[in-house]
């Protein structure tokens, strides 16, 4: 008779499932439930990187909130966290296991500034989390194969060891130069720059003559002797903005009246102004570029990033990567296929290249992890208010180098 009774139980249960649709909880990856997704980051908001940090922020508000706006991605919205770490690489490593095992989100969108990504990027390559857009130029995130943990991190601002091979191409595809005269500054901007230049220059047959000098320093007459000796075809200076200026005022001090190409971070009224007096006519200076002020995207941008901030942002460099980071994020997830699961999610990122906003494609694909791979040329000009002028609009190396 009980087991009679048992029986009839079983029975009973299994029609309820039946009748049920049988129904069971559905599992998501860390971050995804049927409605949102949610991602974070930490940025410097207060302390001296504040003026960076909070425009920046504010780009990627504004563009998720014109995403969710618009219904959201496969009817899954935006949630985005964040934590500022003050530019602290200690509070840095904090907030990044705070967003791992607290906050849990799926992804990071926009990791902040050169001391906290090396001090964590480790730690979210174990935890396997994507981390798309990076703001910093670090050679660390530099990988033309990336395998395994290293898939995980998708860099599309410009990283130096990249912007160095096109520096070379500019050199040798547009101003067909043998020789090209590199002066780098001791640090990781300038070695990882002449890293990238050594590298393109010796798959494409140029000659480098490199000379360093002291990140900062007030005299680099000695290394700029050595360059003009070396009778270069172009000079390159490797170098960001507290030793730009005076390497290109030794350069026209002693006459070495070459073509001379410089990073982008350089591409700013400040440099302009503090050479054009010296450099005069005697040469021209060029820099890379990876962002179109003129882009028909900025109409979407300006309106949205009005409606998340009450500071002017409509012109704001800082703002606009912000926007570009989150573009990224997006368009990986739109292009999902199946569960979004951390492993769907890193192959639509790498399924085919996506366009910056405002400007390159970057490819993603066969764990290429390059960053901006598609530059313009800008060439300095002290008439117009900005400093600079375009003078080549975007190109990959293969396109700057078709004609050579």
């Amino acid at each position: 008779m009980r087991k009679r009774l048992v029986a009839v139980i079983c029975v009973a249960l299994l029609i309820t499932v039946m009748l049920s649709g049988c129904k069971t909880e559905q599992t998501f990856e860390q971050g995804v439930t049927e409605d949102s997704v949610k991602v974070g980051n930490s940025i410097a908001t207060s302390g001296p990187l504040a003026p960076v940090g909070v425009p920046y922020k504010a780009g990627m508000e504004a563009y998720f909130k014109m995403v969710n706006d618009n219904g959201g991605i496969n009817d899954r919205k935006i949630v985005y966290v964040h934590q500022d770490d003050e530019f602290n690489p200690e509070k840095g490593k904090a907030a990044v296991d705070k967003m791992i095992n607290d906050e849990k989100i799926f992804a990071f969108v926009g990791h902040f500034g050169t001391p906290v990504v090396g001090a964590t990027i480790n730690d979210i390559k174990e935890a396997g989390i994507p981390a798309v857009y990076f703001a910093t130029g670090t050679g660390l995130l530099y990988n033309e194969k990336a395998e395994g943990a290293d898939r995980v991190a998708f860099p599309v601002q410009p990283v130096y060891p990249m912007e160095g091979r096109i520096m070379t191409a500019w050199s040798l595809g547009t101003f067909n130069a043998e020789r090209i005269g590199v002066i780098y500054t001791n640090d990781d901007a300038g070695k990882d720059l002449l890293k990238g230049i050594k590298k393109e220059s010796e798959d494409k047959g140029g000659v480098v003559v490199a000379e360093q000098v002291p990140p900062g320093a007030d005299d680099v007459a000695a290394a700029v002797t050595k360059i003009k000796d070396s009778e270069v075809d172009v000079v390159v200076v490797a170098a960001i903005q507290g030793t730009f200026p005076q390497i290109v005022k030794e350069l026209a001090k002693q006459g070495v009246n070459k073509p001379t190409i410089t990073s982008y971070v350089n591409a700013d009224q400040r440099m302009t102004a503090a050479v054009a007096a010296d450099v005069g006519d005697a040469f021209d200076v060029y820099a890379n570029a990876w962002v179109n002020m003129d882009s028909p995207a900025l109409e979407d941008y300006r309106e949205w990033v009005a409606k998340v901030s009450n500071e002017d942002l409509s012109s704001n460099a800082y703002a606009m990567t912000g926007w570009i980071a989150a573009h990224f994020f997006i368009e990986g997830l739109r292009r999902v296929e199946g569960d979004l699961t951390w492993e769907n999610f890193m192959n639509a990122m790498e399924s085919d290249p996506i366009q910056n906003p405002f400007g390159g494609y970057i490819d993603f694909s066969d764990g290429k992890r390059l960053g901006t791979q598609e530059m313009a040329l800008l060439k300095m000009n002290s008439e117009l208010p900005v400093g600079w002028e375009g003078f080549i609009g975007f190109k990959s190396i293969e396109d700057i180098l078709a004609n050579k």
